[in-house]
């Protein structure tokens, strides 16, 4: 990533990461911000382009003016989105309407696959932010318990089975039997939605086997355990080598204040 590369910045904390990082190396990227702008986004922007609307061919054009040929994805676009066509240009509309399936797999897909179609690489961003990758085993806080540990071995199995149809990418366990299932709502939602069902259980989080792993990694931050603690949720299991920890000293201390237990686990087997 030695020349300027372009980054799509959705919400949350990640498209920050990756500014700052590039910016670090010195090759601050040209922002281009798909909604609100998190924290000091544009202290490490080479340029920064405000996007209110989803004007995916605004962008390109503009990435074509600077001559920019390479683009990182990162941050969230609700999925709630594609039933607000006022927040869409043209392109994207139809984009939308000649897919047989509007599922993020392939929602992303295609996008993915409209921006390459510019002859733009769009590049991962994994290498950038290895450190932040969730290992196997033990995260942080305590241990889990037996009756944790079978809930999680449960949830993997109940993941595994829905992924592949773009959804449940966190599922919430208790006893073994589900409580709740992620869809477009997105994580926080789904965590708090849960509490209001079962005030106790794990979360498991990972991602469909044949994800692309060049965009929308699944991400967890400090955030994600104080939602779980409103939830009366206290063990989560993350997918090792796939799962990115966003302010981990932070992370880490949240869990250990409040007895939490965090685990990395594999996509067939519990470690």
């Amino acid at each position: 990533m030695e020349s300027t590369v372009a980054l799509f910045a959705g919400e949350g904390k990640l498209p920050l990461e990756i500014a700052r990082r590039l910016t670090d190396r010195g090759v601050p990227p040209v922002v281009y911000a798909l909604g609100a702008v998190e924290g000091s986004l544009s202290r490490y922007a080479l340029d920064l382009v405000a996007l209110p609307r989803l004007e995916l061919g605004q962008a390109l054009a503009d990435l074509g003016r600077r001559g920019l040929t390479k683009v990182i994805l990162a941050g969230v676009v609700p999925k709630t989105v594609m039933y607000k066509p006022s927040l869409m240009d043209e392109g994207l509309k139809r984009l939308l309407q000649h897919l047989p399936s509007r599922d993020d797999h392939s929602l992303l897909g295609a996008v993915v696959a409209a921006i390459e179609s510019y002859g733009i690489t769009v590049l991962p961003y994994r290498d950038l932010i290895i450190d932040l990758m969730a290992a196997a085993g033990p995260l942080a806080g305590r241990n889990p318990t037996e009756e944790e540990a079978a809930d999680i071995h449960y949830g993997r199995e109940v993941a595994s089975t829905v992924l592949p149809l773009s959804f449940g990418q966190t599922v919430i366990v208790s006893s073994r039997a589900v409580v709740a299932v992620e869809a477009m709502e997105g994580t926080d939602a789904t965590l708090l939605r849960a509490g209001g069902l079962v005030r106790q259980g794990v979360v498991v989080k990972m991602m469909r086997i044949d994800q692309d792993e060049r965009y929308d990694l699944p991400t967890v931050g400090p955030a994600t355990l104080r939602n779980m603690a409103r939830a009366g949720l206290r063990c989560l299991a993350v997918e090792a080598r796939r799962t990115i920890i966003l302010e981990s000293e932070a992370f880490r201390r949240f869990a250990e204040e409040e007895e939490m237990a965090v685990v990395g686990i594999h996509h067939c087997l519990f470690s």
